[in-house]
């Protein structure tokens, strides 16, 4: 029965295609425990699933013109700011309803591109993503990117606590707070368009968010919230590569679900604790 169920749980690995899958979402996992810390603190979950979404056209356009991702993720950010820009000076129209309206028809324009006839196949993968197709290539720049984002945010931590918790002070202790945001965006960007390829354009958000989320239901502190987050991250995505495997659905989708259903673990054990406290 043991021998059986380690086996089990070694078959998947045995291919080259799932250790190389293992060793992406690892340090993708990294990324999204820390980063997204910050993300649900500064309330900018909607912010990164709209800047994910506005990076659309743009990557749909490298992925057909053969530039690098990387370009065209920022070219696709410089035309989404101005198409926001531009939508809330109408008059007339909720800041909020021109964001949406903005980013819904960047969405629409790059599901546009990637699902036309003409496309070339496997496009269709910066949509949803396809973790078991990383190259070498896609594994170096994960490493890569982990560094700088951790380097990033080394660096950033003081202005971050002091511009997150206390904006009406953060001033006098030298911190900006438009400015710590800014390059809190530029680092998220940076990691949606590495990850990208492992769990495409509409999932990416569910690893920079849902770890996070998860952590911060059990973690009242910004660093063992991070450790909470990086742990959630890599079991969904561990997990998530196993469902896959022997469920034989899509690697990014396998991922998110399991993301989802750890969350949702997290909000049953909150509701449980914060009833065990209440008790007399």
């Amino acid at each position: 029965m043991t021998a059986t169920i380690l086996n089990s749980l070694w078959a998947p690995w045995e291919s080259g295609l799932v250790a190389r899958a293992g060793v992406e979402i690892a340090l993708l996992a990294l990324v999204a425990g820390t980063l997204g810390c910050w993300i649900v603190l500064y309330e900018l979950s909607y912010t990164t699933e709209s800047l994910s979404h506005a990076l659309l056209p743009g990557l749909v356009l490298a992925a057909l013109t053969g530039i690098p991702l990387l370009l065209g993720g920022a070219v696709g950010l410089v035309v989404a700011v101005i198409a926001i820009g531009l939508a809330q000076r109408i008059e007339g129209i909720d800041p909020d309803a021109a964001i949406a309206v903005a980013i819904t028809s960047l969405v629409g324009l790059g599901a546009l591109l990637a699902l036309a006839p003409a496309s070339p196949p496997g496009i269709g993968g910066i949509l949803f993503g396809d973790v078991l197709a990383v190259t070498n290539g896609d594994l170096i720049a994960a490493a890569a990117l982990a560094a700088a984002v951790l380097a990033g945010l080394r660096l950033l931590h003081g202005r971050l606590l002091l511009a997150g918790f206390d904006r009406a002070t953060a001033r006098a202790f030298g911190a900006r707070p438009l400015i710590a945001e800014l390059a809190l965006l530029a680092l998220v960007a940076a990691t949606i368009v590495v990850a990208v390829q492992a769990l495409g354009n509409l999932l990416v958000v569910a690893l920079l968010v849902g770890p996070a989320s998860a952590a911060q239901l059990v973690a009242g502190r910004i660093v063992p919230m991070m450790c909470v987050g990086v742990v959630v991250a890599l079991a969904g995505g561990i997990g998530g590569l196993y469902l896959s495997y022997y469920a034989g659905t899509a690697g990014g989708a396998s991922i998110a679900a399991a993301i989802v259903a750890i969350y949702l673990l997290a909000v049953a054990f909150g509701r449980v604790r914060a009833l065990g406290s209440a008790a007399p």
